[in-house]
């Protein structure tokens, strides 16, 4: 019990009960709160690179696709000028 005052002791008990509480709970919250920071930091994490690796597969597409469109273009173009050789128009 608390020290007689003017306050009902019922109530200091309450009030210093709760406070008590309170110091017993932090270190349990405090644990929760950072597992919730650091799920989430790895869902973040995850995400990021699942997303980077989607738009590396666009880029290395592009890159397939320009590849290939100089290949087709430089033959056409090489076929162009030995068949302007070979018809003498030069």
């Amino acid at each position: 019990m608390a020290f007689p005052t003017s306050l009902n002791s019922q109530v200091t008990d309450s009030v210093s009960q709760v406070n008590t509480a309170v110091l017993g709970d932090a270190p349990a919250v405090a644990v929760g709160n950072l597992m919730v920071v650091t799920s989430q930091a790895l869902s973040n994490a995850a995400h990021n690179a699942t997303n980077n690796q989607n738009q590396s597969y666009v880029t290395m597409q592009t890159a397939t696709t320009q590849g290939i469109s100089t290949l087709l273009s430089i033959d056409t173009a090489t076929t162009g000028v030995a068949t302007t050789q070979i018809l003498g128009l030069v």
